[in-house]
């Protein structure tokens, strides 16, 4: 089964890759290592899960934000290598998370994130992963991902 088989059955569909809201570009390729640029959790160009988790946002509803940045990334990269299955490894995660004041759960948040890519890629989708609570985030957004992706070194840019 194809990567692309496996999101279809999960009802999962990658979105179009939003513009950068800023000076950079949603990735960058050295060697065999791509690295995507931070994910909000967004849709159509809009914030869906917005506020300080653990105050306005509750941890579920976090935990589906950072699944949902996790699929915007996913979009990053197959616009970079033009195919999921390009994919040799999910190598590290960055997620953070706009914490209100005491909350400590921002493992179980990126969890969200972590799951999703070990339930569609297996022992591809284990990675190393940082996790820290921030006091602000871009538009408000209740999480950021950023993911560093290891491509086969068959492929090149759009095969």
């Amino acid at each position: 089964m194809t990567i692309e088989t496996k999101l279809a059955d999960m009802g999962i569909t990658l979105p179009t890759v939003a513009p950068a809201v800023g000076a950079y570009i949603s990735g960058v390729r050295s060697g065999n290592l791509l690295f995507v640029s931070g994910q909000l959790p967004s849709h159509g160009g809009r914030i869906l899960i917005s506020g300080k988790v653990g105050q306005e946002v509750i941890l579920e509803h976090a935990r589906d934000a950072a699944r949902l940045c996790a699929i915007n990334a996913l979009a990053a990269v197959k616009d970079h290598v033009g195919s999921l299955e390009k994919i040799k490894q999910i190598v590290r995660l960055e997620v953070f998370v706009n914490s209100a004041p005491g909350f400590t759960e921002q493992p179980k948040v990126a969890n969200g994130a972590s799951k999703l890519l070990h339930e569609i890629f297996g022992s591809v989708g284990r990675h190393a992963r940082l996790t820290v609570g921030v006091v602000e985030l871009p538009l408000n957004a209740a999480v950021e991902l950023a993911m560093i992706v290891e491509i086969k070194s068959d492929y090149s840019a759009h095969d």
